[in-house]
C-alpha cells in the first residue's frame, strides 16, 4: 500500500538528544485512572497506541515521593523501587512496537492531598492547601526541603531510566505541579533566591532540569513541559510576557519542549467551544526561541491540519491525549491513507 505523499513528513524520524522517535506523532501524557493500582491494564493500553503508531507514547503524572500522594484518585507512583517493576511492564509493552516509552514525574506540592500518606503538603510559601478535603494549610518549604526536594526528583530519574524509559518530563504545567508553583509569582512569595524575580523563580526548574541530565542524559532525552500562558493576563504567566521570558532562559537546556496552556480547562476544550489546532496561537513563538524539537496539542485529527503545523514551523511534533485514546490506531490510518 502507497502512503498519500502529502503526508509522507508526518513520518520522518525526530531526534530528541540521544533517542530518535522514529515519526512525529507524540502522544503527550495524560491521565486513565489505572496508574499503580492496574499496572497490567495500563501496560496493555499505552502498548495499544505504540502498535497503532505512536512514536513517542507517555505516562500519566507519576508522584516521585508520599508528599505527592493525590488520593482519592489514582495516577503513576515511582516512590522507590518497588515501583519499577510495574512500570517496567508498561515500557516493554511500547518498546515492543518500536516507540519510545516516555515518563512525566511530578510533586503535585500544594495540590496533593495526602490521603493515603498523610504527609503534609509543600510549596513554595505557606498557602492554603486546595487540595484538601478540610481546611489545611501547605508548608512553606525550607531550603533543606528544596534541596530534598530536587533529590527526590533525580532519584526518580534514575529509577525510570532502569523500568525503560527513554524520554523523562521535568514538569512544570497545569497548575499541578512544585516546579510550576515556584514559577507563578502568586504562589511564590519567598525572599530568597528562590523568590522574587522571574530569573529567581526559574531558579528551581533550571537545577531539575539540569540535574536530570546530569544524572540520566546520555541515554535518556530530558523533556519540559511547560504552559506557556494560564489565560489570567497579569495575574499570571502569559506567552507574551513572563511565558516567553522562561523559554528564553531555558531555550537549548531540555532536549524537548511539551509546550501548552494552563490550567486543564483551557488545554482540554472540546471542539463545541474550540477549533483543532486553537493552541497555535500561545505556541507558536517557541520554535523562534530554540532549537530543540517542539510538540503541542490542539486535539489534532487532521492530517492536513498536522502538515500545516509543522510546514509552518509551529510544531516539530505532533500531541496528542484526547485523539491517542478516542483512536490508537490514528497514525497506523494515516499512513495507510492512498
Amino acid at each position: 500500500m502507497t502512503r498519500d505523499p502529502r503526508f509522507d513528513i508526518l513520518f520522518e524520524p525526530v531526534k530528541i538528544g540521544p533517542v530518535v522517535a522514529k515519526n512525529r506523532f507524540y502522544q503527550v501524557p495524560h491521565c486513565n485512572g489505572m496508574g499503580y493500582a492496574r499496572p497490567r491494564a495500563h501496560a496493555a493500553m499505552r502498548g495499544v497506541k505504540a502498535e497503532g503508531g505512536w512514536a513517542v507514547v507517555s505516562t500519566e503524572e507519576v508522584e516521585i515521593h508520599p508528599s505527592s500522594d493525590v488520593s482519592p484518585y489514582i495516577e503513576g507512583r515511582l516512590w522507590d523501587d518497588r515501583d519499577v517493576p510495574a512500570l517496567a511492564l508498561m515500557t516493554d509493552a511500547i518498546h515492543k512496537y518500536g516507540a519510545l516509552a516516555a515518563i512525566e514525574l511530578v510533586h503535585a506540592g500544594m495540590s496533593a492531598s495526602n490521603l493515603y500518606s498523610r504527609e503534609v503538603s509543600i510549596a513554595p510559601s505557606p498557602i492554603a492547601n486546595p487540595a484538601s478535603y478540610a481546611p489545611a494549610q501547605a508548608r512553606g518549604m525550607t531550603k533543606a526541603d528544596i534541596r530534598s526536594y530536587r533529590r527526590w526528583h533525580r532519584d526518580a530519574a534514575l529509577r525510570a531510566r532502569r523500568a525503560g524509559f527513554n524520554i523523562i518530563y521535568v514538569y512544570a504545567g497545569h497548575g499541578l505541579s512544585l516546579a510550576m508553583h515556584f514559577l507563578q509569582s502568586r504562589h511564590n512569595r519567598r525572599t530568597d533566591e528562590y523568590g522574587g524575580s522571574l530569573i529567581n523563580r526559574t531558579r528551581l526548574l533550571r537545577e531539575l532540569i539540569e540535574e536530570a541530565k546530569d544524572a540520566v542524559g546520555a541515554d535518556c532525552a530530558v523533556a519540559l513541559r511547560f504552559a506557556v500562558d494560564e489565560l489570567r493576563g497579569v495575574d499570571g504567566i502569559a506567552a507574551e510576557s513572563e511565558g516567553r521570558e522562561v523559554v528564553e532562559m531555558l531555550a537549548e537546556l531540555p532536549d524537548l519542549w511539551d509546550v501548552n496552556v494552563s490550567d486543564w480547562p483551557n488545554d482540554s476544550k472540546t471542539s463545541r467551544f474550540a477549533a483543532e489546532g486553537y493552541q497555535e496561537e500561545f505556541v507558536r513563538f517557541v520554535k523562534t526561541v530554540t532549537t530543540k524539537p517542539v510538540v503541542g496539542v490542539g486535539r489534532f485529527t487532521s492530517p492536513d491540519t498536522m502538515v500545516s503545523q509543522i510546514r509552518r514551523g509551529i510544531l516539530d511534533m505532533i500531541g496528542a491525549a484526547r485523539p491517542s485514546i478516542a483512536d490508537p490506531f490514528l497514525p497506523r490510518k494515516i499512513r495507510e491513507l492512498v
